[in-house]
């Protein structure tokens, strides 16, 4: 879906309220758009494409009503697995959150434009949905204390050496560019983001993963092993969110979601980053 659409969804619903509906152009509402079946099966065009069917065809799979394969591929709620002779430009089924929250809103423009017009309330939940999309992605992964190296050994001269060992693991010299550098050139003309730019977010994400190994590979003493741990999760987390960011061509709300968290992130890092250090020198002090 469009990232202008979404943004402007809004707007575009309050300035399109005409008489028969939702009207798109002198001919059609949107509503006419969003039940549009070419084949007269009364399976939407929209939800056809978005499983990756012809729109044109009543059975995209021969002897099978397009009906029983949009059925079959909702059931089996698995990516990748198609039925033997679906045709689909991608050969999977991949709807992405964009995607599922373009069905949706569809529906509710659907459903809401069968009265002919579209309240504050459907409009109020629109934006809701949309925001709740954009605020909430959840963590991919998440490293437990099972997942890195926990010594017993608490002396001064263990807590010295994974001290030197951590100076080695974080870079010196950090990336030419940072996140907010490539945002900046991202987003310089807002009704034009060049994303040609969020390629160079790799060697970002590059550095950060080499950084999340390295550190799940060091032996920790156990009196650090929390603030270690929190540490590594606060990395994982920013390069997730940073890798997000380049999915704006593939998936606008996963990409958007990133770039308004991407600061919550960052401050998270640091603070995680500022109590193992904190708790580093007290050991050391002690």
């Amino acid at each position: 879906m469009c990232v202008l659409f979404l943004l402007k969804t809004n707007s575009f619903l309050a300035s399109s309220k005409q008489k028969n509906g939702l009207t798109y152009d002198n001919t059609e509402t949107l509503g006419d758009l969003v039940n549009k079946s070419t084949t007269g099966d009364g399976i939407p065009d929209w939800e056809k494409r978005l499983y990756g069917l012809d729109p044109t065809k009543k059975e995209n799979v021969p002897g099978v009503p397009d009906s029983v394969t949009i059925a079959k591929l909702e059931s089996q709620n698995q990516i990748g697995q198609i039925e033997q002779g679906l045709p689909s430009p991608s050969g999977t089924v991949n709807l992405t959150k964009t995607d599922q929250f373009s069905q949706d809103l569809f529906a509710t423009v659907a459903a809401a434009s069968q009265n002919g017009q579209i309240d504050q309330t459907t409009e109020d939940q629109i934006s809701s949905s949309l925001a709740d999309n954009i605020q909430n992605t959840p963590p991919r992964k998440i490293y437990l204390l099972s997942d890195i190296k926990i010594s017993s050994d608490n002396s001064i001269k263990a807590i010295q050496k994974y001290s030197d060992v951590l100076s080695g693991i974080f870079p010196k010299t950090p990336n030419k560019e940072t996140v907010m550098d490539v945002l900046q050139k991202f987003l310089a003309d807002p009704n034009n983001p060049d994303t040609s730019a969020l390629a160079k977010l790799d060697p970002i994400i590059a550095q950060t993963n080499k950084i999340i190994a390295n550190m799940v590979k060091t032996s920790v003493p156990e009196s650090l092993s929390a603030q270690h741990l929190e540490t590594i999760n606060a990395l994982e987390r920013l390069a997730e969110n940073v890798s997000d960011i380049k999915l704006y061509d593939t998936d606008t709300i996963v990409s958007l979601s990133a770039i308004s968290q991407y600061d919550q992130n960052t401050t998270s890092l640091q603070s995680a980053v500022n109590n193992l250090t904190n708790a580093i020198q007290e050991k050391l002090n002690s």
